[in-house]
């Protein structure tokens, strides 16, 4: 007998005959003898209809920590619904079946509204259910904070409950369900030649979840590498009666191994952000603390900042410019012109909203030479111009012009021909 985690996305629960299939596949599981988790998301759309209510509601331009608050106990009602409606539908089907809130587990976190972040799980109750036979099903994306507030842990958060759910409990395997049967080498409605991946190693998920894949959170990806969760992306669309052998093998397994094939593909995928924004302080004096002088207020202010860069310096002046998330491109702005420009005397305070993050992944980029030179190759033979790069040691980056954006994804899928099949 395994101890399973499911977890099903917002698509698979987008109705009450979408749910039934659900239940009629965790049930399928339980019947072959495994202890079942399920974590579902809200019914698609729903979380988005509750925060444009709020928002009617709530002064233009307001982010007060009593707002955030509230937010938070409006967006965890959408999962609420879901857990009670699937537990219905297992109880159907002649399954004993229990649904819980994140707080109800609980599921501890930070008090950071609307971005919190796991810190502990109390497995103690889900177990005891478990062991009495019943399938227990817990609502994603939330938790609780220290002062019982209820809490919620960003767009994605489900994936990320479920997987903590699955480190907590030491779980034989974490079946991520959505509405793609896999992680492919891109986004198939932009390069329709783009290929399922049986297999992609840990650390390129990670990259391609950080880098704008949108296939799983990336903080679901940090805690299956942590804790070493296996993990699995599958489709919820497939016939719900499919051989569960069969199904146990398809989609996507991320691996922890780095195997001979793995190694053969020099690239594996091409991700890509346009949630992106550039923000440029012209003329700041080059000295010593200047780029904590400058990011130092953006992360007090809660904004991530992804590609940095800075220029040379010239006459004791430089320029630094660095991305943000688009949601948060109107705060960074308003912060460097109001309070961080003048504090390090920049010169000008310039913005651009119209880029994109485009991205080649690949644990072979390790180990062979000239896979930059040959992206920008390839950018160029398309005309395309380079704001911004950025690298690790399986990826590069590069900032373009947003318009220029899904050329530049086909024309690195061709050029690192990520239409072959792996075993070729």
């Amino acid at each position: 007998m395994a101890l399973i985690v499911h977890k099903y996305g917002g698509t698979s629960m987008g109705s009450t005959d979408r749910i039934r299939n659900v239940a009629k596949r965790v049930a399928k599981w339980a019947r072959a003898g495994h202890q079942m988790v399920v974590v579902p998301s809200a019914m698609s759309g729903e979380t988005n209809r509750l925060l444009g209510l709020a928002k009617e509601l709530s002064p233009a331009g307001a982010s007060t920590p009593e707002l955030m608050r509230e937010l938070d106990m409006i967006a965890a009602t959408g999962e609420q619904v879901s857990v009670g409606l699937l537990a219905i539908a297992l109880q159907a089907e002649g399954l004993e079946a229990v649904s819980y809130t994140g707080w109800q587990v609980p599921v501890q976190t930070d008090s950071s509204h609307t971005k919190a972040r796991i810190e502990s799980i109390d497995d103690a109750r889900v177990r005891a259910d478990l062991a009495a036979g019943k399938v227990v099903v817990i609502a994603g994306f939330q938790g609780v904070d220290e002062e019982q507030n209820i809490t919620t842990l960003g767009r994605g958060g489900s994936d990320t409950s479920a997987v903590a759910i699955a480190a907590a409990m030491k779980a034989d395997e974490c079946l991520i369900y959505t509405d793609v049967d896999g992680v492919y080498t891109t986004d198939p409605r932009i390069v329709p030649e783009a290929r399922r991946l049986h297999t992609i190693s840990f650390e390129e998920m990670l990259e391609m979840a950080s880098l704008g894949s949108k296939i799983l959170q990336i903080r679901s990806v940090e805690f299956a590498g942590k804790y070493r969760v296996p993990l699995r992306v599958l489709s919820s669309f497939t016939p719900w009666d499919i051989d569960i052998n069969e199904e146990a093998k398809s989609g996507t397994l991320i691996s922890f191994e780095e195997d001979e094939k793995m190694e053969q593909a020099v690239v594996s995928g091409i991700a890509f952000n346009r949630d992106e924004a550039k923000v440029t302080l012209l003329g700041v004096p080059d000295k010593p603390g200047i780029a904590f002088q400058i990011l130092g207020p953006v992360a007090d202010a809660n904004i991530d900042v992804d590609v940095i860069i800075q220029n040379v310096s010239q006459d004791g002046k430089t320029d630094f410019s660095f991305t943000v998330h688009r949601n948060d491109y109107a705060r960074a702005i308003e912060l460097l012109e109001k309070t961080v420009g003048p504090a390090v005397q920049a010169a000008k305070v310039l913005g651009d909203q119209r880029i994109c993050k485009v991205s080649i992944v690949g644990i072979g980029m390790r180990s062979h030479v000239g896979v930059a030179s040959k992206m920008f190759r390839a950018l160029s033979e398309e005309g395309i111009n380079i704001q911004m790069i950025s690298t690790s040691e399986i990826k590069t980056s590069v900032v373009i012009d947003e318009k220029y954006m899904e050329l530049a994804v086909r024309a690195l899928h061709k050029a690192f021909d990520l239409d072959q099949d792996q075993a070729a």
